[in-house]
């Protein structure tokens, strides 16, 4: 693909990517509740998601998915479910005490192993239940592609995505570790759990609403 075009895409991705949208959520709760290594971290759940949905448009399978009514029906409130359901939960988690006992007997019963497992699990599920992702993809990437390079300017272009979507987590997640300072106090901390968890029943509600692309 010429330079031209890569200096055009490399901002506008990175628009894409910086969107506050659900995944970016989870790396600013995530990075206020446990830090910014294990938003960053989990957030690998979520470019292992991308990664596969790159494939899978690169192969003109997402194409098909967003043309089939009935699967992108399934996947869309299929997402909406569990974002709207991850939004209950955060709306009603505890406060996370700075160094109490609560935090000992949390840490008694998951390991930071099994956090990070289930933290990268929700940044996969919410990743790969959003079919707005499929649709970036298929619709976003072919506008940059070199067709006489096809497959080599996919990669390309995927593998800059996948790049800047990594810096974008790592902004979030300083972000939410930076807030996390200011909302260590119990008290504030359940307000900002509230928040993240009625953001969340809110991008859920949008995603349900989503209209299938007109074919």
């Amino acid at each position: 693909m010429s330079f031209q075009n890569y200096w055009l895409f490399l901002p506008a991705c990175f628009a894409l990517n910086m969107a506050f949208g659900p995944n970016n959520v989870l790396s600013l709760s995530n990075g206020a509740r446990d830090g910014m290594r294990y938003s960053i971290l989990a957030a690998f759940g979520r470019l292992l998601a991308f990664a596969a949905m790159i494939a899978i448009s690169g192969l003109g399978l997402g194409a098909l998915l967003l043309a089939s009514e009935t699967l992108f029906t399934l996947l869309k409130f299929g997402g909406a479910a569990y974002l709207v359901w991850l939004g209950i939960k955060l709306f009603r988690a505890a406060p996370v005490a700075l160094a109490g006992a609560a935090d000992k007997i949390q840490a008694s019963l998951e390991t930071p192993a099994d956090k990070l497992r289930r933290l990268a699990r929700q940044e996969f599920l919410v990743a790969a239940g959003n079919p707005k992702a499929i649709l970036i993809f298929t619709a976003f990437f072919p506008q940059f592609v070199d067709r006489s390079a096809y497959a080599a300017s996919f990669v390309v272009l995927g593998a800059t995505f996948l790049l800047l979507e990594l810096i974008a987590i790592a902004i979030y997640a300083a972000i939410g570790a930076r807030l996390g300072t200011f909302t260590g106090a119990a008290g504030r901390f359940r307000w900002f759990n509230r928040a993240s968890g009625t953001l969340m029943i809110g991008f859920g509600l949008l995603l349900a609403f989503l209209r299938r692309p007109a074919s």
